[in-house]
């Protein structure tokens, strides 16, 4: 696989929760760290996503925003 997005983080995938369209997918990318990502059905169809198969989190953004908490 070669894709312009630099942010790869390759994971084994938790967990899915599939909806009416879309379905939710976490993906555990270690050190205790999880990666969540909404995706079409037909997508999760296409790639054969299931839980415990190994998955990239490849994020792409013109932007990031920064918080913090409130005082």
């Amino acid at each position: 696989m070669k894709i312009s997005a630099r942010n790869q983080l390759k994971g084994k995938i938790e967990s899915i929760k599939e909806g009416a369209v879309n379905a939710f997918v976490v993906i555990d990318i270690g050190g205790g760290n999880k990666i969540s990502a909404t995706i079409s059905i037909n997508a999760l169809k296409e790639l054969d996503l299931k839980a415990g198969k190994d998955a990239y989190a490849i994020i792409k953004a013109t932007s990031v925003m920064v918080g913090i908490d409130g005082e």
